[in-house]
């Protein structure tokens, strides 16, 4: 039994290594080669990812104003944000499947396509009136929210274990040059839209369409060699019987440590990012105001993470996930006590809150990655962004909720303290440090 059990592994490695040959044509590369291919493959995923960042700002900076205006409530301004994570949350789920079977190359090029066509779709409900064309808009525009998170994934493919944190960062400090800019384009994009006869906040998903499309084609033609299927063919190259067993199995504990740990930050973060226009709106700060504030809360987000690699491979992925926790604390209190009209204090406030989102996402990212093996990896971690996206959505539903049931300090304290629940799980990760750190044979 045991040798005819060995012999069907074998035979499905076989296989699996038959079809990766037919998908990609590239022979098993020596490790000079392999970094190469690690080079160029972050140099697309560069291009791609400045791109990205423009388009997702457009949702974020005026996604919640457009609402506002269309529907005339405070009340709902949180369902765009709503709309397009649960959008994302479908979108994660295809592009880690398409990912599992097709390849990084095909999975992220259809993704961010299908972004820019809901960008699109947004304009023309703005254009026209129609809330029924914006929320269907909306949910598709989620899908490249999703891509520009899993394209960070695709930097990690073909990185030494002991590298893993600071491929995550290259991938996501190059959306920052985007997404800083998105924001902070605002009122020249609004201007250009009414040039257009467009309404005015229209104009930022005319930048997203343009981006997101332009990404996705940088990427399905670039992104050759596809660094998951390369990194899936020399795993199996080089297994053994035994080893070929835990290809097919192995998710360990750490997966499921980062995904609470991103699943935290994200509702903490996406819950009081949503509101601050609205409360600026409100206390008379005006639309360049309110695009500095979540231009800087953006590059927050992404900018350290240069810095937050290093810091994940060498200080640990554990202690910084607690430092995300602690960080996020200290957003929502200032959030909190800041008054209404001090733009200073929000610029801190929304900075805290950029920061402890991406030290929870690059070390929990980190802990999913060591704890999977190409062949379970991009279907768990497209699950995975599927309960992130799903996090945001129910943060972005309630937040509007929250703060019209009570205000923005009580909606930021709540934010701050919910991220603490990470601490009792990251307690109980120690508990289990070799089966969480340890990373998955590569």
């Amino acid at each position: 039994m045991k040798a005819s059990s060995s012999g069907a592994r074998a035979r499905r490695s076989t296989s699996v290594s038959r079809s990766d040959a037919r998908t990609a044509d590239v022979t098993v590369p020596d490790e000079a080669e392999r970094r190469r291919v690690q080079k160029r493959t972050l140099i697309v995923v560069v291009v791609s990812q400045v791109l990205g960042g423009a388009g997702l700002a457009a949702g974020i900076t005026v996604g919640a104003l457009l609402a506002q205006q269309m529907l005339g409530s405070d009340s709902l301004a949180g369902l765009p944000t709503a709309l397009f994570t649960l959008g994302s949350a479908l979108a994660a789920l295809l592009v880690g499947r398409i990912t599992q079977a097709r390849g990084r190359r095909i999975g992220l090029g259809l993704g961010f396509g299908a972004g820019g066509l809901g960008a699109i779709g947004v304009v023309l409900a703005a254009m026209s009136d129609s809330v029924p064309l914006l929320f269907i808009s909306l949910f598709v525009y989620g899908a490249g929210t999703a891509t520009n998170l899993q394209a960070r994934y695709a930097g990690t493919d073909l990185a030494p274990a002991a590298r893993r944190g600071t491929a995550i960062s290259v991938a996501m400090v190059s959306t920052t040059l985007g997404a800083v800019a998105g924001p902070n384009l605002v009122e020249p994009l609004g201007d250009f839209a009414t040039q257009l006869g467009l309404p005015a906040l229209s104009g930022p998903f005319l930048l997203a369409a343009i981006a997101y499309l332009a990404a996705g084609a940088a990427l399905f033609t670039l992104l050759r060699p596809d660094p998951f299927l390369l990194a899936r063919r020399i795993e199996l190259a080089t297994a053994t019987t035994t080893s070929a067993d835990a290809v097919t199995a192995r998710v360990g504990v750490g997966a499921y440590v980062g995904a609470t740990v991103m699943v935290l930050t994200q509702v903490a973060m996406i819950a009081i990012m949503t509101m601050t226009p609205v409360h600026m709106r409100a206390h008379h700060h005006g639309l360049g105001d309110v695009g500095l504030v979540i231009g800087i809360h953006v590059g927050a987000m992404y900018l350290p993470s240069l810095v937050t690699g290093v810091l994940v491979d060498k200080v640990g992925r554990l202690p910084m996930a607690a430092a995300s926790g602690v960080t996020l604390l200290l957003a929502g209190v200032t959030a909190a006590l800041a008054p209404g009209d001090s733009l200073t204090l929000l610029i801190v406030a929304l900075a805290l809150l950029g920061i402890g989102w991406n030290f929870g996402l690059i070390s929990g990212t980190a802990l999913v990655v060591d704890a999977t093996v190409p062949e379970n990896r991009p279907r768990t971690q497209g699950r995975i962004d599927v309960l992130i996206a799903l996090a945001g959505a129910g943060g972005g539903a309630l937040s509007g909720v929250v703060m019209s049931a009570t205000d923005f300090a009580t909606l930021s304290l709540g934010g701050g303290i919910l991220a603490l629940i990470l601490i009792p799980v990251l307690f109980w990760a120690r508990r289990d440090r070799r089966a969480t750190l340890e990373p998955a044979p590569h």
